[in-house]
């Protein structure tokens, strides 16, 4: 059964490469023409009915369903707006073109001109005065009622997914409406966006594994950025009080629905003020995108309504612990104490791990699926924190939180350390904990440290996932669906 299909398929493919070569023996090769004057889109001309009707217009876009009926025909062009009927009869458009018409297939990308009407049944159309094919298509679409549904498939052709999924067109247009609407508020705070290097000497801001390469012109190892940090800040001692960046970055982990080893990320610093200028941030900017992308401040998310709208709930990390775990770390004075708690609660936890390790776990395990609600997570301790002001009425925590939506990390943030000698004394500890054994560690950053003893002011910063971001704007359950191309194993040839 299976070959016979491969046969039907192969003898079809066949037929279009025939039909494309009789085309260019007869002087018509779609393939040579290089542009076509495009007026009107399918929505605009449905919405602006009443004052283009039987006005000329002129469309372009993929056929995506025939008709023949003898000297008259219909046709369904898709383009990115939607898509629109065109009606095509042989005494209109010629008999020589109309020969041509039937002859096209699903798939062939048309340009036609022609007057707007409405059907007998009512349906907004296109009186075909002139049909051009632009483009064949040599390869054959999904069949058309069941679309394009192998997962796998969608995300290795995505071109194609998005010809026969009009959500997943939906989901990267809103996609597109995110980035500009962080962009028309940043905008409108003073924010100057900047780039920074992707390749770099240490990849540093972060705690994650990073992607090695070598640079073949100066001889040297180099890796993919885990983070935007480091660079942003020398900005920010430069004297360029607010900087944000959106860019890639690349982290050497596994792939699951949250994660994809290639992802953007957006960073911004600002000079003069704190962590909880963050949260202020925050809170505003998730609220101006939610209105401008969805219309509302109020989003449903797998069974859950988020309201943006509402000031965002504020928790200790440790306060979260006692709330979730109903274990006080403000109890807890030793790190002896901490793993024998752990032990007690079936928190797994390595050799070198300290009492605020400890504590991080343990919000993980007890604390993140229930803050479904927006809520910062402030106060982290210490030992996971290498970058971060200390609190200074508790030196064993920084002033630093995560922002959390639907349980999941959506933001991290700092009042950043801008002590050269505090962070020099940071990074020494982060080269311990990587000769113990942990490969996320921080390393030693030398021209950064002099950038901090130029002076940094007191200054706020900020990391975005964009992705989930994105995914809990537009519903999508998994972040390869807002990825336009995500990472997959390789298909062995």
């Amino acid at each position: 059964m299976a070959g016979q299909q491969n046969q039907d398929v192969n003898q079809l493919l066949k037929v279009r490469r025939e039909k494309l070569q009789e085309l260019q023996q007869n002087g018509k090769d779609p393939f040579q023409i290089t542009k076509y004057e495009v007026t009107h889109h399918s929505q605009e001309i449905k919405d602006q009915f009443e004052t283009l009707e039987n006005q000329e217009v002129t469309i372009a876009g993929r056929m995506m369903f025939k008709r023949v009926m003898g000297k008259a025909s219909f046709c369904n062009i898709q383009d990115l707006a939607g898509n629109i009927q065109a009606y095509v009869a042989r005494d209109e458009i010629g008999e020589d073109s109309y020969k041509d018409f039937k002859k096209y297939d699903v798939g062939d990308i048309l340009g036609i001109k022609g007057k707007v009407f409405k059907t007998k049944t009512g349906e907004i159309s296109v009186h075909a005065q002139e049909v051009l094919l632009l483009s064949k298509s040599l390869q054959i679409l999904p069949e058309k009622y069941h679309g394009l549904t192998d997962t796998d498939i969608r995300y290795r052709q995505r071109y194609v997914d998005l010809i026969m999924n009009a959500d997943v067109k939906e989901t990267f247009i809103k996609r597109s409406k995110v980035l500009s609407a962080i962009r028309r508020y940043l905008d409108t705070q003073g924010f100057m966006e900047v780039e920074t290097p992707m390749l770099v000497s240490n990849a540093g801001g972060a705690a994650a594994r990073p992607f090695e390469t070598h640079f073949n012109a100066l001889n040297e190892d180099l890796k993919l950025r885990i983070s935007l940090e480091l660079y942003l800040k020398r900005l920010i001692v430069g004297g360029m009080e607010r900087v944000y960046e959106i860019g890639r970055v690349f982290r050497n982990e596994g792939l699951d629905t949250r994660h994809n080893p290639e992802f953007t990320l957006m960073e911004l610093y600002q000079a003069y003020t704190d962590y909880n200028g963050m949260m202020d941030l925050t809170e505003k900017l998730y609220r101006y995108v939610a209105q401008e992308v969805t219309g509302s401040q109020v989003l449903t998310y797998g069974g859950h309504t988020i309201d943006l709208s509402k000031p965002f709930e504020r928790i200790t990390m440790v306060d979260a612990v006692r709330k979730y775990a109903g274990v006080d770390f403000n109890e807890v004075h030793s790190t002896e104490e901490a793993r024998k708690l752990a032990k007690e609660h079936h928190v797994e936890y390595e050799d070198r791990h300290q009492k605020g390790d400890i504590l991080s776990l343990f919000f993980e395990q007890f604390a993140e699926e229930h803050l479904i609600q927006p809520t910062f997570v402030m106060d982290h301790p210490i030992e996971i924190s290498p970058l971060t002001k200390k609190k200074p009425d508790n030196p064993e925590y920084v002033e630093r939180f995560e922002f959390f939506l639907n349980g999941w990390e959506m933001a991290n943030a700092y009042s950043e350390l801008n002590d050269p000698i505090d962070q020099r004394e940071r990074f020494e500890a982060q080269e311990q904990a990587f000769a113990a054994g942990d490969e996320e560690a921080n390393h030693t950053d030398e021209d950064f440290l002099n950038a901090l003893s130029i002076g940094m002011p007191p200054t706020g910063g900020i990391g975005f996932g964009i992705d989930r971001m994105v995914m809990i704007m537009t519903g999508s359950m998994a972040i390869r669906d807002v990825l336009l191309f995500p990472t997959m194993k390789s298909i062995d040839k």
